[in-house]
């Protein structure tokens, strides 16, 4: 059920709006209006004396110009006041979206400091809309989809992109859902069609066994998700200009306050994303004791230890290691593939690493589809002539340094 307003009985008396509990009807130009606060409570159709307020099945929407929404945007979430690496990946992918579209990368930031924003200009954006309220400051589903949908509707940019993270995953659908558009989660990939403007929004279907390409084309803006590390960064320019804009929050309130954040552990012992070397051990490992052979490679490389799906299920490893469709999106310098048959559902999560070394007795398997370099033997002989190799090479330069 909505509630909407018959402007033709509208006398714009104000009479309604001390009976919304959830400011959320707005006078302009001596008219009332629905905003995006209301909870669909009823308590204002009895305060309006012309009875032009109603109930009704369906909302009563404004038919969209494609047309009138230029631009992309890109969502630049903060934690402790730092933008979070996955706002650079967007503005890498937004970059190349606008130019196709020849039109402006914009990106949006609450809660962080000017010298952050400034950052996100110099990796590509060309304007900024930054908001400093401390409201913003940790994050809130509530305020921050009220100030987005506002700037949004003020704006109206043809497509708004944010990361696939906790934090996106929570509060971008609410935007979307306001804006009665649609939203494509946990994209992989974006592309332009040319001649429709439409946003080409490519994601795993079906548990990974297909690749679907999802349109908008009836409604703006076109929102995506898209998952972290498997866009590349666009190129920083140090002497890169453009435009902040200051954002004010008013009248936006929230019925809840955060009082603290805190980190899971996992997170922070088990940094697959960040992390330049991962080795990660499947099926082919046989035993939770592969791991520990895993462990000391990435001790002595720098590396941290991933997993296939089918390791964690067996419950070799905790799932913090977890890396594919339904674990962690990496993308590292270097990815070793210990024992991993490369399923689909694995590969969405790794494919993107610079370098894929691969080892598998399998010469069938089809981790070598995508490996730059692939080794057919068995693991467990590989992988301590491996570690064997780096330890006498360490000796000799421990050697030639002493």
């Amino acid at each position: 059920m909505y509630v909407i307003v018959n402007i033709e009985k509208c006398t714009g008396c104000e009479e309604c709006l001390s009976s919304c509990p959830f400011d959320a009807i707005d006078i302009k130009e001596g008219k009332a209006f629905i905003n995006e606060n209301c909870q669909v409570c009823m308590a204002c159709l009895s305060a309006c004396p012309e009875d032009a307020i109603i109930e009704t099945e369906k909302e009563e929407t404004a038919e969209i110009d494609a047309q009138e929404f230029k631009g992309v945007w890109i969502f630049a979430e903060q934690r402790e006041g730092k933008v979070a690496s996955v706002a650079y990946e967007l503005l890498g992918a937004g970059r190349r979206l606008s130019d196709e579209l020849a039109t402006e990368l914009s990106a949006v930031l609450f809660g962080a400091s000017e010298s952050e924003a400034q950052e996100l200009i110099k990796w590509g954006a060309d304007r900024v809309y930054l908001s400093v309220d401390p409201l913003f400051e940790k994050f809130n589903d509530e305020p921050y989809s009220k100030l987005l949908i506002r700037l949004i509707k003020q704006y109206q940019p043809e497509i708004v992109l944010a990361g696939a993270t906790p934090i996106g995953r929570s509060f971008i659908p609410r935007v979307a859902a306001k804006l009665r558009t649609g939203l494509t989660a946990d994209c992989t990939s974006l592309e332009i069609d040319k001649e429709t403007r439409n946003l080409l929004q490519i994601r795993p279907a079906f548990g990974g066994n297909i690749m679907a390409t999802i349109l908008c084309p009836n409604n703006r803006p076109q929102m995506a998700t898209v998952r972290p590390r498997v866009m590349k960064r666009g190129q920083y320019n140090e002497n890169r200009a453009g435009e902040i804009i200051p954002i004010k929050a008013y009248g936006i309130s929230s019925r809840t306050k955060v009082l603290e954040t805190v980190k899971e552990i996992s997170d922070i012992l088990v940094n697959l994303q960040e992390a330049d070397i991962i080795i990660s051990g499947g099926r082919g490992l046989s035993s939770p004791h592969g791991f520990k052979l895993l462990e000391e490679l990435a001790g002595l490389i720098g590396g941290a230890v991933g997993s296939s799906r089918a390791a964690v299920d067996e419950g070799w490893i905790s799932y913090s290691h977890q890396v594919g469709q339904t674990g962690k999106t990496v993308c590292p310098k270097i990815y070793f593939a210990c024992g991993i048959s490369g399923a689909v559902q694995h590969l969405v999560g790794m494919q993107s690493s610079d370098i894929i070394i691969a080892i598998n007795k399998n010469p069938e398997a089809p981790i070598f589809n995508v490996a730059t370099f692939g080794i057919v033997g068995d693991l467990y002989e590989i992988i301590p002539l491996l570690i064997k190799k780096i330890k006498e090479m360490r000796e000799i330069g421990k050697t030639a340094n002493g």
